[in-house]
């Protein structure tokens, strides 16, 4: 989108913030439409550059510095998607999002079977509800990587707790756990082979 469409819809993006996350300061309001404009890189620097009126500190701050718990947001946008495109599955899967870098947390040189390679990513167990048209998230967990949990020094400077590593299928089922919790219900579950040849994961799925 551009800055065009975004002011456009001001009014509509701006009851949706309200419902979804209530009261949310000036610079959360900025960095949710700093996530809709176009451009490839989300990180703060680029996104300030792009706002009219950005200030990258401001950004930086409500970035590092919120209290907010954020599984009452994924919560509300869960029940709201469900309900628009009634899933007929849900997928367990792997998200990977490219990198430059290697401050972003979990960051390695990592295997993502969309590209078929290794190379630098982040990498987040997904759980999207699906139809034959629509794919939508309703919950994920960052991955951390060995590399990153067998250096308890670069977890802290990153702000990560430490031993904070499990495998894919245990957050997977993590994250069935909490949509459950969220009184929402699975049609069918189907999940990438990774998930499937884990006989732990199997059985916990049909306890």
């Amino acid at each position: 989108m551009d800055l065009r469409e975004v002011e456009q819809l001001r009014g509509e993006s701006a009851e949706f913030v309200a419902d979804v996350f209530g009261a949310l300061p000036w610079r959360g309001v900025c960095y949710l439409r700093g996530l809709m404009l176009d451009g490839r890189r989300k990180s703060v620097q680029p996104m300030a550059k792009r706002l009219p009126g950005g200030n990258m500190q401001t950004l930086q701050q409500f970035v590092n510095q919120s209290p907010r718990d954020p599984l009452p947001v994924r919560r509300q946008i869960a029940e709201r998607l469900t309900e628009v495109i009634t899933p007929e599955v849900w997928v367990i899967d792997g998200v990977s999002f490219p990198k430059c870098g290697r401050a972003s947390v979990g960051v390695a040189r990592q295997y993502c079977g969309a590209v078929g390679n290794r190379a630098n990513r982040q990498i987040a167990v997904s759980v999207h509800a699906v139809t034959d048209t629509v794919p939508c998230p309703l919950n994920w967990q960052l991955c951390l990587p060995r590399e990153w949990t067998d250096e308890p020094d670069r977890c802290r400077r990153a702000g990560v707790p430490d031993d904070v590593h499990q495998e894919k299928w245990r957050l997977a089922l993590g994250l069935l756990d909490t949509l459950t919790d969220w009184q929402l219900k699975a049609p069918v579950v189907v999940a990438d082979v990774g998930y499937g040849v884990s006989t732990p994961f199997r059985i916990s799925l049909e306890e």
